[in-house]
């Protein structure tokens, strides 16, 4: 790639400067060992590291070791913008640099408790990520796994270098897709991109024109449609259209409409943004999902089941509304049981916030929801004042019991976690047909509950439908524990590599990535001078 550090170079300055500082190790300089213990002093893990080591080189001495980790380290800091880390904060240059600048052992150790930084530096930003989540949004609930800096730095002291050091990154299919995705997005940028917007609402079969020329020039540079010159929306146009639709969570239908044309006008650059997004997401979550697990993509508005790294079970999902209280956050649980014939427990925020303004203005109002006191009591709405209330002093809560009409529809699936979420049935089946699918209150709705719960219950049950079917016909609550507890994986990604090649996008429905975006500039991450 162009501007990238001859490596070869690199051995052989490894091995000059070695050369040149070259001391007995055993003796080493009593003005290398000062320096050294005097700039790893406010650094507890190096300090400790160094001192257990006697203050020996690890990094800058003349022996085969050192030489193999530095020259992994000069390696790793070349090729850190492979992974969309920032060029200017680790920067092999700057390393050749400052070893052919330190003319004494003293420079030398200073140099070498430097480089100890940067590798830690390195090795926390690779594999776990350059930002903390929840400070970029607090409703990225997720809880990144760090490696402690003297594992670390013995991992890399027991091992081949080279190797250690490409262990670092996630070793999932996904990272190793956005990587080489990436790769391939550059080019496009710096070649222009995808060509020329399409100025158009929508384009439609046997439409011919301008911006038919555009469309297909579009859908050709994306890998969609070998080249062609026809003005006519044909039918190779249909079904490229077709694929990228799939491809981006769309109605598949062929036709070139306004949702459509909006995610075809995304520039190359753009895409390539959401990809560096995607790349810090999975260094979040670089830690092992579960043989079996639950997936909610909350950008895709699909719930899955995954089995060994294989998809068992998909189903529509509809996810919290946009709303500053509504949104549903990302974190992981573990599900534990699910509930046929639920009763809905209304939360607190509307209660207050939604039924009882509805009961100010007419008692009989939602006659479905009983009211409730703090012992579970029910309490009868006649002779009571809802306008004596407000938010603060309303002292009841309420309850839907079991019915077709719940809230939660017929069943719902438990995690037990600290947000109140859960995945449940829901009566309103309408909103499933629609291409975006965030109306919640944050919980998350499945279109096809039943289906799930059969497919969650066939691990321990020979009969998971009558199993179900017999709890349903009760009319009653019914909890049915998991002998299996199964994670679950609420998850936000608008960029995804495909198993076979290639990328799928989603829309940034809160516009978390967004804000992880600037996040990732502030900390020097670049994409260059591109265009669309």
């Amino acid at each position: 790639m162009k501007g990238r550090i001859d490596l070869s170079f690199v051995k052989v300055m490894v091995t000059a400067l070695a050369l040149v500082f070259s001391t007995d190790l055993a003796a080493q300089s009593i003005g290398f060992k000062q320096s050294l213990a005097q700039y790893v002093v406010p650094d507890r893990d190096i300090s400790l590291f160094y001192r257990a080591r006697d203050y020996r080189s690890f990094w800058t001495g003349p022996t085969a070791q050192d030489r193999a980790r530095l020259e992994a380290l000069i390696t790793a800091f070349a090729d850190a913008d492979m992974h969309g880390l920032p060029k200017a904060r680790f920067n092999a240059e700057s390393v050749l640099s400052k070893l052919r600048a330190a003319n004494s052992q003293s420079a030398l150790g200073q140099l070498e408790a430097e480089l100890t930084s940067a590798f830690l530096d390195y090795a926390r930003a690779v594999r776990s990520g350059l930002l903390i989540p929840s400070e970029v949004d607090e409703e990225i609930i997720r809880k990144v796994r760090y490696s402690k800096p003297l594992e670390l730095l013995e991992g890399l002291e027991a091992g081949d270098a080279q190797a250690f050091f490409k262990s670092l990154p996630p070793q999932s299919r996904q990272y190793m897709g956005l990587v080489k995705e990436k790769l391939r997005l550059e080019r496009q940028v710096a070649a222009g991109g995808w060509g020329q917007p399409v100025n158009a609402e929508q384009l439609e079969p046997e439409a011919r024109g301008a911006q038919v020329v555009r469309l297909r020039d579009r859908l050709v540079a994306m890998g969609y449609l070998s080249r062609t010159y026809s003005i006519v929306y044909d039918a190779p146009l249909v079904d490229a259209v077709a694929r990228f639709q799939a491809d981006h969570g769309l109605a598949v239908t062929g036709t070139a409409n306004r949702l459509t044309l909006e995610q075809v006008n995304i520039a190359a650059s753009e895409r390539l943004a959401s990809v560096l997004v995607a790349l810090e997401r999975e260094r979040w979550f670089n830690q092992p999902l579960g043989a079996r697990h639950i997936s909610v993509n909350l950008t895709d508005f699909k719930t899955k089941i995954v089995d060994f790294g294989k998809v068992t079970f998909e189903t529509n999902s509809v996810v919290g509304a946009v709303d500053d209280d509504q949104r549903s956050p990302e974190f992981s649980d573990t599900m534990e049981y699910m509930v046929i014939n639920p009763s809905w427990y209304v939360p607190r925020s509307i209660v207050v916030g939604e039924y009882l303004p509805m009961l100010q203005e007419d008692a009989a109002s939602v006659e479905y929801l009983e009211l409730r006191d703090d012992l579970g009591n029910v309490v009868e709405r006649e002779g009571l004042d809802f306008n004596s209330f407000d938010e603060e002093t309303f002292p009841f809560g309420m309850r839907q019991p079991p019915s077709p009409g719940n809230a939660l529809g017929l069943v719902k699936f438990m995690f037990p976690n600290r947000h109140n979420i859960y995945l449940h049935d829901t009566p309103a089946k309408n909103l499933f047909g629609r291409e975006v699918r965030a109306f919640s209150h944050g919980c998350i709705r499945l279109a096809n509950p039943f289906d799930f719960a059969y497919a969650l219950l066939a691990v321990q049950s020979d009969s998971p439908k009558a199993l179900f079917q017999e709890a349903l016909d009760l009319g009653e609550e019914v909890q049915i524990d998991l002998l299996r507890r199964i994670p679950v994986h609420i998850i936000y990604r608008t960029a995804l590599a495909r198993p076979d090649g290639g990328l799928e996008f989603r829309p940034d429905v809160y516009g978390r990535d967004a804000k992880i975006w600037l996040a990732l500039q502030r900390e020097g991450v670049v994409m260059g001078d591109v265009t669309g």
